[in-house]
């Protein structure tokens, strides 16, 4: 084993939580910019939009996380010309995705408002910001690809500088269309669909331009790059991150589905709560991009004693982290939740339940981390089966826990986290003696 460089992790994991962070000001940003309309029925529907595009999109987030795992396996096994063929492959499939989403949009865009419960003015109010926003389709896809491809290069700054922009690009144009311009709800839409092709732009010259740009071209004008023979053993790894990300994206909508059922004003509340867990999440998920890196590094050397020791080294950092999170829970949940809420039921509702954000990031951390163990190593069959046996548990708590209300509902989100945690590390033992 080579000496373990612990101050990798925290290169790879602060960029990669600055990242995330700036992602999560999307929906955070959204939620408190149609808060100034002081309507709860328009912030219930931007909650559900935003839930809408987590089943449509994010659960295609298996382009980004397959190919940082595939590439950082490759930066140790075979070379850039490797990286390059594993990202044009991501980017064809990802193309193939947008279109089948496309055509399938007048069925498939009711169909998942109907699945989220929207009725009524949210129904009405959701519509309008979805109808806009799908057809950001195809950037998101290919940009997939691309973040992937930085990261598993470990060129975390890039996609930070990169995520940051997008997000402030993202964040002014929906207060100058929204609260400047009086468009509404579809003021949000329009933002998201001008800067998601605008960091597709970026993105796309900064690999080009850079010493990539030559192997990728290489790889784009080679037939043999997109035959079937070479982009089984990617799909393969693919399809199983796809099912595992369906399975985690149902699993969370249920949150919104159960919250609609209660009203618009726990709708709101609840959104408030998911979008706080989704900032947590994507902070501590600093550490699982660690992990997809460098244990995806390990996994390519055939070093299972510099693999376990990534492991063990990550996830004391990552619980370190958790620490400081649900501490900052504790102190400011209630004046941040004030200041998002569109009327004071819709704060008092989500200040009641607070205190689960106090609790969720140490059911969450290890999960998260264990994900990107597996996502760098490959295991994606493993993943998927330890996702389906938590969601199977989260089923029957969802329905045991119904009688205690809201607090039922985030008691049996956070055991769906800790449980996916307890199944994933019983399975690691076994799977890390095949490396090497």
């Amino acid at each position: 084993m080579r000496r373990l460089d612990t101050r990798i992790i925290w290169a790879l994991a602060i960029p990669a939580m600055l990242t995330n962070v700036a992602t999560a000001l999307i929906g955070i940003g959204d939620i408190w910019i149609v808060g100034r309309l002081e309507d709860a029925a328009t912030q219930g529907a931007v909650d559900l939009g935003a839930r809408l595009f987590a089943l449509l999109f994010t659960v295609m987030n298996f382009l980004k996380t397959g190919t940082t795992g595939l590439v950082a396996q490759d930066g140790t096994r075979a070379g850039a010309q490797a990286q390059a063929d594993t990202l044009t492959r991501g980017l064809f499939i990802g193309l193939v995705i947008a279109g089948l989403l496309l055509l399938a949009k007048p069925i498939l865009l009711p169909l998942l408002l109907s699945a989220l419960g929207a009725e009524g003015d949210v129904l009405v109010a959701a519509r309008t910001y979805a109808e806009i926003r799908y057809w950001t389709a195809p950037g998101v896809m290919m940009n997939l690809a691309l973040i992937g491809f930085l990261v598993g290069r470990r060129q975390v700054k890039a996609a930070l500088l990169i995520e940051v922009t997008y997000n402030l690009l993202n964040v002014g144009l929906g207060l100058w269309f929204v609260l400047g311009l009086d468009w509404g709800i579809a003021g949000i839409g329009w933002s998201s669909f001008i800067a998601e092709y605008a960091k597709l732009a970026g993105v796309t010259a900064f690999v080009l331009a850079g010493p990539t740009g030559a192997p990728i071209l290489a790889a784009i004008r080679r037939r043999s790059t997109i035959r079937w023979a070479a982009l089984k053993p990617f799909l393969d790894v693919n399809r199983d991150l796809f099912l595992r990300t369906v399975i985690l994206v149902i699993s969370l909508s249920a949150v919104t589905r159960l919250s609609a059922e209660r009203g618009p004003e726990m709708l709101a509340a609840n959104g408030i709560l998911y979008q706080l867990f989704i900032f947590t999440a994507l902070l501590l998920d600093g550490f699982e991009n660690a992990a997809q890196v460098l244990n995806g590094e390990r996994k390519g050397a055939g070093d299972r004693e510099g693999f376990m020791a990534y492991v063990k080294a990550i996830m004391v950092r990552g619980l370190g982290a958790a620490v400081i999170v649900a501490l900052a829970f504790a102190l400011f949940a209630d004046p941040v939740i004030a200041s998002f809420a569109a009327t004071p039921q819709v704060a008092a509702t989500a200040q009641d339940a607070a205190w689960w954000l106090v609790i969720i990031p140490f059911a969450g951390v290890a999960s998260f981390i264990f994900d990107g163990v597996f996502v760098g190593a490959s295991w994606t069959r493993s993943l998927l089966i330890s996702m389906a046996g938590a969601a199977a548990i989260y089923v029957a708590l969802l329905w045991l826990t119904w009688p205690l209300g809201n607090h039922g509902l985030w008691l049996s989100f956070t055991l769906f986290l800790a449980v996916r945690a307890v199944l994933q590390a019983a399975m690691l033992s076994k799977l890390s003696r095949q490396i090497g």
